[in-house]
C-alpha cells in the first residue's frame, strides 16, 4: 500500500488535529450522561431517497421515465425498491440514536415496520400534490402548465417534501422528516416544519424566506407569497408552560386566506376563512372570517415637501 504523499500543511494539519480534539473533549464534558452516536441519518442518502421517490411519484414528469405505458409500472417499483431501501437505512439510524439517549429499545423491525406504514401514504401524497399543483397553476398567471409548476416551481419542490416528511413525521421518523424539509428549504427558501399540518390546494407563490412553524394549521386552498411568516410568539423556554403553548404555539388558517408578501402572523392566532392579509403586515391577534387586514396606505408628498425632508436627512447624515 502506497504511503499517502506529505502535505505541505503538516504542522497546521497538527495543529488542527489537536485544537480539534480539545473542542470534541469540551464539548462531550458538557454533554454528561449522554451516550456516543455511531449511526446517525445522512442527508446525503435522504436525498437520493427523495429523488427515487420523486420520480416513483411521477415517473415521466420528475423520473424522466420513456418507456410507454406498458414499463411504468416496472420502472415505479424499481425506484420504490432504492427509496425504501434507503429510507429504512436512514429510519434504523434514527432509532439507534434515539434508543442510546434514552436506554429504550425498539423493536428490531421498527424500521421496517415505519416503511411499510409510511408506502400505504403515497397514494394520498400523490394526490395532494396534483391538487398543490392545480392550485398554483389557477393562481398564478404567469404559469402556463401544470408540468411547468411541477418541474421548476421553488412553491411545488417544497410542498412535495412537506408531503411526505409530514406522514414520516406522523410515523415518528421526526429527524429523517426534518431532514427531508430542510433539503427543500436548502433549495428553495421555504422552511416548513414537517409537523405542520397543511390541507390541500396549497400554493407558495415565489416563496423565499416563507417560514411555517411545526403547530400551524394551514386549511384548503390557502395561498403564501414569499417572506410570510407563520410563527411561534416567544421561544418555548421563555413561553408559558401549559399545553396550549407547548403544543399550540402557531397559527391555525383557515379555508380560502391569502397572505401577501412580508406578512408576520405570530402565537395561536386564527386567522378566518376568506380573509385576505396584506403585505408586511404584522398580526398577533384573531381575524374573523372575510376580514381585509392592511398596512396604512402611503404618504404622497407634495415636491416641496419631499425637498425639505430629504434636506434634513443628509443635514444629519442619514
Amino acid at each position: 500500500m502506497t504511503a499517502p504523499p506529505l502535505s505541505p500543511f503538516g504542522q497546521e494539519i497538527a495543529h488542527a488535529v489537536s485544537a480539534l480534539n480539545a473542542a470534541r473533549s469540551a464539548w462531550r464534558d458538557r454533554q454528561a450522561g449522554r451516550h456516543a452516536v455511531t449511526r446517525f441519518p445522512a442527508p446525503a442518502a435522504l436525498a437520493e431517497a427523495m429523488e427515487h421517490l420523486s420520480a416513483a411519484l411521477f415517473p415521466a414528469r420528475l423520473g424522466g421515465f420513456r418507456g410507454g405505458p406498458a414499463r411504468e409500472d416496472d420502472f415505479v417499483a424499481e425506484r420504490l425498491g432504492r427509496a425504501f431501501a434507503l429510507l429504512e437505512e436512514e429510519v434504523a439510524a434514527e432509532l439507534d440514536y434515539w434508543q442510546r439517549e434514552s436506554d429504550q429499545r425498539f423493536d428490531p423491525d421498527q424500521a421496517e415496520a415505519i416503511v411499510r406504514l409510511f408506502a400505504a401514504t403515497l397514494p394520498e401524497i400523490r394526490a395532494a400534490i396534483d391538487l398543490d399543483v392545480e392550485a398554483a397553476f389557477v393562481g398564478d398567471p404567469a404559469a402556463r402548465s401544470v408540468d411547468e409548476i411541477l418541474i421548476s416551481y421553488p412553491g411545488a419542490l417544497a410542498i412535495r417534501h412537506h408531503r411526505i416528511a409530514h406522514e414520516l413525521h406522523a410515523l415518528g421518523a421526526v429527524i429523517v422528516a426534518r431532514i427531508v424539509s430542510e433539503l427543500a428549504n436548502a433549495r428553495t427558501g421555504i422552511d416548513i416544519h414537517p409537523g405542520a399540518t397543511i390541507g390541500p390546494s396549497f400554493f407558495i407563490d415565489h416563496g423565499t424566506g416563507v417560514v411555517i412553524g411545526e403547530t400551524a394549521i394551514i386549511g384548503r386552498n390557502v395561498r403564501l407569497y414569499q417572506h410570510v411568516t407563520l410563527g411561534g410568539r416567544s421561544p418555548l423556554g421563555l413561553a408559558p408552560a401549559g399545553p396550549r403553548h407547548r403544543l399550540a404555539r402557531h397559527p391555525i388558517l383557515e379555508d380560502d386566506v391569502i397572505v401577501y408578501a412580508g406578512a408576520t402572523i405570530l402565537g395561536r392566532v386564527t386567522i378566518g376563512r376568506g380573509s385576505t392579509i396584506g403585505g408586511n403586515v404584522w398580526l398577533l391577534d384573531d381575524v374573523p372570517a372575510h376580514s381585509v387586514v392592511v398596512q396604512p396606505g402611503a404618504v404622497r408628498l407634495e415636491a416641496a415637501q419631499a425637498d425639505r425632508i430629504g434636506a434634513r436627512l443628509a443635514e444629519h447624515g442619514a
